[in-house]
């Protein structure tokens, strides 16, 4: 990697370095850089474009680093992997894809991950979004992400776009069984003419399944956002989602909430607040010396920390 590749990767995974367990790092559609251990492996797709991740049963807090970097403009990248969480392991993955676009093309990455989790998996998958450069070419970011969990499996997914990214489209699909629980923690920003839409579709199969969404997301400038949410409780469980976003400028967000109880026992709630920054606030930090600008900036940054 030159100096550029790891600025690049640096903003959307700061906390890599090749002495870390295991890693996967793909560059402008092909693998660059690979290390597995007894307990974590990594293989190649031999029929699609993309890789394999298995962490073995009992594992203790392993981790593994997939991040994804493109600086190719007019690349579309498409890559599929699969993530197979044996019982009663506990890993933490740390993904996300950084695009920097100096030229006229489109670039684009498309990643669709699918997660197996076993009895009583532990998983803690956090991805970062970004994209950067001067060229007038369109940085396009479209995860997809497919979320299978056996009985008493965790998951807890954090997914932060950063900025620059002018389109993606966000795909979140899960399958709950008995007293498994996923937490989802979602930030977006937005500005100029950029467009975000978000799809959250969770079925709870299994009694005292449960999942709770949060988003939060900010549109400046003429950006446009859109949050779905689609909620389906079979049997006894619990879910809550919270949608919140925050409007400057000319931006604007749509929020359509469906939730759908299939069973007198399922408990489901959603939450949405859209709006500007309240004036108390911005009046707040103002009165210690800080500009209007400034002290919108100061908000958005807490807002979105």
């Amino acid at each position: 990697m030159n100096k550029q590749d790891k600025e690049l990767l640096h903003e959307i995974n700061d906390s890599f370095n090749e002495s870390a367990d295991a890693y996967n790092i793909r560059k402008n559609g092909k693998g660059i850089m690979r290390k597995v251990n007894d307990y974590i492996s990594i293989v190649t797709k031999e029929d699609n474009s993309g890789i394999d991740i298995y962490v073995k049963e009992n594992t203790l807090f392993g981790i593994v680093h997939i991040p994804v970097i493109i600086t190719e403009s007019g690349l579309t990248d498409v890559v599929y992997n699969d993530f197979h969480i044996g019982k009663n392991a506990n890993v933490i993955i740390m993904a996300g894809c950084g695009i920097h676009n100096d030229l006229h093309k489109t670039s684009e990455h498309d990643g669709i991950h699918r997660f197996y989790l076993e009895e009583g998996s532990k998983v803690k998958y956090v991805e970062k979004h970004y994209g950067e450069g001067k060229g007038t070419g369109k940085k396009i970011l479209n995860p997809t992400t497919k979320i299978y969990m056996k009985p008493n499996s965790q998951m807890n997914m954090n997914s932060t776009q950063i900025k620059g990214v002018d389109d993606t489209i966000r795909i979140t699909k899960a399958e709950l069984e008995d007293n498994a629980t996923l937490e989802v923690s979602e930030k977006i920003l937005t500005t100029g003419k950029e467009r975000a839409k978000t799809e959250f579709i969770v079925n709870l199969n299994g009694e005292n399944s449960s999942v709770h969404v949060t988003s939060r997301s900010v549109a400046e400038a003429s950006s446009y956002q859109e949050f779905i949410s689609n909620i389906t409780g079979n049997t006894k469980c619990y879910a809550h989602v919270e949608c919140d976003a925050i409007i400057k400028d000319n931006g604007q967000v749509k929020a359509i909430p469906e939730i759908y109880a299939k069973n007198v026992d399922a408990n489901l709630i959603h939450e949405a607040a859209i709006g500007k920054i309240a004036g108390d606030q911005l009046n707040k930090l103002m009165s210690l010396g800080l500009s209007e600008s400034e002290a919108e900036e100061v908000i958005i940054k807490g807002f979105l920390k």
